[in-house]
């Protein structure tokens, strides 16, 4: 099965790193795409905005999108995963 949470971001970036830390210390199973070194990934984060900017760090669970979301706005929608 296709993991549900994306993270596209990049390695380097800070707030890329504050978001695998918080979706593991939830103990939540997601995929990272560094969509500077992967550029299927950055050509499927392109598709998601019509700027077709490499607009980094967005999360998608399932087919919700959030670019750069507060802590309450993730916390609200990792909830309905469950």
């Amino acid at each position: 099965m296709e993991k549900q949470i994306k993270l596209y971001g990049a390695e380097r970036c800070h707030k890329t790193k504050y978001y695998q830390n918080i979706l593991k210390n939830k103990g939540l199973d997601f995929v990272f795409l560094d969509v500077e070194l992967d550029t299927e990934s950055a050509e499927v984060l392109r598709v998601l905005y019509e700027n077709r900017k490499l607009n980094f760090p967005t999360i998608t669970i399932g087919n919700k999108k959030l670019r750069n979301p507060s802590d309450k706005d993730l916390d609200k929608w990792l909830e309905k995963l469950k």
